[in-house]
């Protein structure tokens, strides 16, 4: 093979080289910096592109997705903590503004980096460890608006910043978990106490309902058995002439009193009461008292309502 056929391989690799080169593709959600002898031309969009072989180059890619960057800070609180904080910023590069976001910024994650850091260590130590969980949200809301005013003019858009994690250290969270268990302790004790109270209370009120009710009823037993044995001595009196009410009050007590012997007999086998003469005329006397006394009550209840007869 001559010079010449070496010359046409030459010139067929050139141009397939040049013809190669002259395209490219750009990816979906990305775009290609175009430079024409080092000096900024164009931006490339998605799809199939061109470029002058030898004259203009790819200079750089963008992507145009949201991104993430996770930061962690240390700093420490206004009552003398120190925590870690993690914050997530998503942030993207505006289309409209690739030329800024390529030219102006070397490394854009560094410069996010250092103004989430400025924010957390401006505000975080004028807040209490107490108040910085409750606050965190003022504190992503204040790096997202630092961090927009400033990345705008870089071509950077910030999506949302998110406090992620607030780490104190290990001993200060044990206290603090200690001191909740205690107050945890102090209103489980205050509620028991409370409840035993309730049930205190309760128990008096029906104890003191009991025995108002208990009380009643025999405040009306004994009613009852003076207006019987009431009426018992007048159906006699009518029935058996000559009788007098005392002596009807003997056979009612009498009869009574053998017929209590009779249930007292039903529970014990072997009972010692006072069985003489004698005694028979004090069981007589106690039980006439007793019978006096409540129909006493009787007549004094009477007095008390209105427009009842009194016997």
């Amino acid at each position: 093979m001559d010079g010449f056929a070496y010359f046409l391989v030459f010139l067929c690799i050139l141009g397939l080289i040049t013809f190669f080169s002259t395209f490219f593709i750009v990816e979906q959600q990305k775009v290609a910096v175009i430079e024409t002898f080092g000096r900024f031309s164009r931006v490339a969009r998605p799809g199939l592109n061109f470029k002058i072989p030898f004259v203009e180059r790819i200079a750089g890619r963008l992507s145009l997705r949201v991104q993430q960057l996770d930061v962690k800070a240390e700093t420490k609180t206004q009552d003398n903590v120190f925590v870690h904080i993690t914050v997530s910023v998503q942030y993207f590069v505006n289309p409209e503004n690739v030329y800024d976001a390529f030219y102006k910024l070397d490394d854009p994650a560094l410069q996010i980096n250092s103004y989430v850091f400025d924010v957390i260590r401006a505000r975080v130590p004028r807040i209490n460890i107490d108040r910085l969980f409750e606050e965190k949200e003022e504190i992503a809301n204040a790096i997202k608006e630092e961090l927009n005013e400033t990345m705008t003019q870089f071509g950077f858009q910030i999506l949302n910043s998110l406090v992620t994690d607030i780490d104190p250290d290990a001993k200060v969270k044990v206290a603090m978990n200690e001191i909740n268990a205690a107050e945890r302790m102090k209103v489980a004790a205050r509620e028991k106490a409370e409840a035993n109270k309730i049930m205190k209370v309760k128990e008096a009120e029906a104890d003191a309902e009991s025995k108002a009710l208990q009380g009643k009823g025999i405040a009306d037993q004994r009613l009852a058995i003076v207006q019987g044995l009431r009426e018992s001595v007048e159906d006699f009196q009518e029935g058996v002439q000559g009788t007098t009410a005392h002596d009807v009050m003997n056979l009612v007590l009498m009869t009574q009193y053998f017929d209590t012997l009779k249930d007292v007999g039903q529970y014990s086998n072997t009972i010692l009461i006072p069985h003489s003469p004698g005694g028979m005329q004090d069981i007589e006397t106690q039980l006439r008292n007793a019978m006096i006394q409540a129909h006493e009550v009787e007549r004094s209840a009477s007095r008390n309502e209105p427009g009842k007869k009194i016997a």
